[in-house]
């Protein structure tokens, strides 16, 4: 396998701030393609100016991470993509080490991930030993970045376009557990993440970060537990988002007051098992 054997996908919204410095990162994989949930047309020509054999997609509708990167997964012809946020950095050695990665697994993983400051990989007693090792198995990876193998992801369905934010990752690699694939961590393969800079919408990202968090905590142990195992799960955190409502609207601290409405909000709708539809105002 050679790098022409990988795509890069990026799913953007409003992500021009951080989009430029991702991309400038990438220096050896050449087929790269972004989905815009924001239908930003002043972002696809800048890009293009810069980098004009990227394609790139313009969505008239928010479809969210899954549903977004699924559509990249249908649409590239490679057998392995690179899904990256738009607000990570590779590293030097990130690209030859994921790819000597496929090469020494061959067809023996799903998903491959290189490792970046924060080492949240589940519950395999492995992870808490895993200096200087270069593979080391995981139960799952964060969403920022990982290398899928496309054949092996369309077999336990894709992401599921139920989550519009936060999990569909996470139930993805329960799906691909159960279904006895590899996920795995290169220790050798390093990224900058810089963190919930993927969006320059301010305040209004963070309102829709919250709302979309707690549904999405909800549904995904809804999902794999049961609907009054989740409940019995999230509703102290309901009663603490309640508690800390009344108290910042009592005090007159808007942006917390909001903070906790949307959490509120976010977590009843998923109670009442209406969809995941809260969409960021631009």
């Amino acid at each position: 396998m050679n790098y022409s054997d990988i795509t890069v996908s990026i799913v953007t919204f409003k992500s021009e701030k951080v989009i430029f410095q991702c991309l400038k990162s990438i220096k050896k994989i050449k087929k790269i393609i972004i989905f815009d949930n924001s239908n930003d047309i002043d972002l696809k020509n800048k890009i293009a100016k810069s980098y004009p054999k990227i394609k790139f997609i313009l969505s008239k509708k928010n479809l969210g991470y899954g549903k977004a990167n699924n559509k990249i997964i249908k649409f590239c012809k490679s057998k392995y993509l690179l899904i990256l946020n738009p607000d990570t950095i590779l590293k030097k050695n990130c690209e030859s080490e994921l790819l000597k990665s496929i090469n020494s697994k061959k067809n023996n993983f799903s998903i491959i991930a290189p490792i970046a400051k924060e080492k949240n990989f589940g519950f395999f007693d492995e992870k808490k030993n895993i200096k200087g090792k270069g593979f080391f198995e995981v139960d799952y990876v964060k969403g920022f970045a990982m290398l899928i193998d496309k054949k092996k992801i369309k077999k336990v369905g894709l992401f599921d376009e139920n989550f519009f934010l936060y999990l569909e990752e996470i139930d993805l690699c329960k799906r691909l557990l159960f279904s006895n694939e590899k996920i795995y961590g290169n220790n050798y393969a390093k990224i900058i993440h810089l963190g919930a800079k993927s969006s320059n919408l301010g305040f209004e990202y963070e309102k829709c970060k919250s709302w979309h968090w707690m549904w999405s905590k909800f549904y995904y142990n809804k999902k794999h537990k049961g609907y009054i195992i989740s409940l019995m799960k999230t509703f102290p955190t309901f009663l603490f988002s309640f508690l800390k409502y009344f108290f910042y609207n009592l005090f007159g601290n808007y942006k917390k007051k909001e903070i906790y409405k949307m959490r509120l909000l976010g977590l009843l709708n998923s109670y009442l098992l209406r969809k995941s539809f809260y969409r960021p105002k631009i």
